[in-house]
């Protein structure tokens, strides 16, 4: 198909997806993760632009379809996305998200799973009520995290790539980069400026403005991923190609190319992640969230960019309460029993003032056997990942034998910051199986 910039191509793909729906017609999408942070939404933009672009040749529909993981209503609770978007001349409403599914109530009536391919990025295993309906659809992955073998070996004309790096953008990047300089050589000498009607600008410099715009949309998951390329301990070889590519294009662009630098970049969209001071303490908690099913127990994870203290003052602030512990406590029992949780986690990572990189990790448990899959990993994970007990926090148990309710809660600093949730979450989930 010809080649369109990315905000007509994320409306032709609406429109699209729509038409499927209602004419019950063959439709590729590609989703990522249920927390959908920005790598999870670059990705999958990423990907089903360059695919759709350039589809192989027995395509299972023509036009690839990026879902946002999350209502639309949650667009607003990502700062960071909110701040990126102009940079790819995108607003939020050009994003595809679950709203724009039928209801849950009758999406597998409304979507035939058999006319749906599904590839996956930032994770491999779909979640949910997606997952229930359409897990075996799933034909395509391009992930970071452990394999969970939930992806066919057998992928077809769609990649399996599972494998380390500190960005998923950055693998797609990889996986997209032939067929991405072919389709702008393509652009240069095809009449693409014409066909969008800008006089102004010729079949090059259209070319290269669309690729700068992309691009920005991809590198801005990298920087923050990698803390502009920084955190020495995740990136990989992908990463740094991925941003050097990345950010040639963006300066081949005459429009993007003469004022950019990148360390100004990374910080203006760090800056809009970090500030969530105006945000509700649930809102907080769901904003970068995953959940899991192990063993018959729900978990629950929620990834904070503020330490622990910011947090408990947001419970005292919003629910009144002397004790800034214990309502913090009383909120994450409420968020966590709403989505019936064996085990909710709370894992922060902040930066000092000194921008000291720290990390906390809090487990809360809230049934018999919770209670003890939570002991089973604090036993078996203590030392790798170098739990303190943090100052002034102590073991809580409590049993309401009325209610039958268990609350068990614990905090430590976590004194290997390289591990994060990709780590964490399979040790918790290995210690509930």
């Amino acid at each position: 198909m010809a080649r369109n910039s990315l905000r007509v191509f994320m409306v032709q793909a609406k429109n699209s997806l729509r038409a499927s729906i209602d004419k019950r017609q063959k439709v590729t999408l590609v989703i990522g993760n249920e927390s959908a942070d920005l790598d999870s939404i670059t990705s999958s933009i990423l990907y089903a632009y360059i695919r759709s672009s350039a589809p192989p040749p027995k395509a299972f529909s023509p036009l690839y379809v990026p879902i946002t993981n999350i209502p639309a209503a949650d667009i607003q609770l990502r700062p960071e996305l909110l701040a990126l978007l102009p940079h790819a001349n995108l607003q939020a409403e050009h994003l595809i998200t679950l709203d724009d599914l039928p209801n849950f109530s009758n999406l597998e009536s409304k979507l035939c799973p058999e006319h749906t391919k599904w590839v996956l990025v930032d994770h491999n295993a779909l979640q949910g009520t997606l997952g229930s309906i359409y897990a075996d659809r799933v034909k395509g992955a391009i992930d970071h995290h452990d394999d969970d073998c939930k992806v066919p070996r057998d992928t077809g004309d769609e990649p399996r790539i599972i494998t380390k790096s500190g960005s998923c953008t950055s693998l797609v990047t990889e996986y997209c980069r032939k067929p991405w300089d072919a389709l702008s050589s393509n652009a240069m000498s095809s009449g693409t400026a014409g066909a969008q009607g800008d006089s102004t600008l010729d079949d090059e410099a259209v070319a290269s403005l669309w690729d700068a715009q992309i691009a920005k949309l991809a590198l801005a998951s990298i920087l923050i991923d990698t803390v502009d390329l920084t955190a020495t301990h995740k990136i990989t070889r992908s990463d740094t190609s991925a941003v050097e590519y990345l950010e040639a294009k963006i300066m081949a662009c005459p429009r993007t190319g003469k004022d950019f630098q990148r360390s100004h970049f990374f910080e203006q969209i760090n800056k809009a992640k970090t500030d969530i001071s105006s945000l509700k303490l649930k809102d907080i908690l769901r904003k970068d969230y995953k959940q899991w099913t192990e063993g018959g127990m729900n978990l629950g994870i929620s990834s904070v960019v503020k330490d622990l203290n910011f947090l408990r003052r947001k419970a005292k602030e919003e629910g009144g309460e002397k004790d800034a512990r214990t309502a913090f406590v009383s909120t994450l029992k409420s968020f966590a029993k709403e989505r019936d949780l064996a085990i909710m986690s709370v894992m922060t990572a902040s930066a000092s003032s000194e921008r000291e990189f720290s990390r906390e990790l809090l487990v809360l448990a809230l049934t018999d056997s919770g209670v003890k899959a939570a002991e089973r990993f604090l036993t078996s994970n203590s030392e790798e990942l170098g739990l303190e007990k943090a100052d002034g926090e102590e073991e809580k148990v409590e049993v309401d034998s009325e209610a039958k309710e268990t609350t068990w809660v614990k905090v430590w600093k976590q004194g290997n910051v390289d591990h994060s949730r990709k780590r964490v979450a399979p040790m918790l989930r290995q210690a509930m199986s």
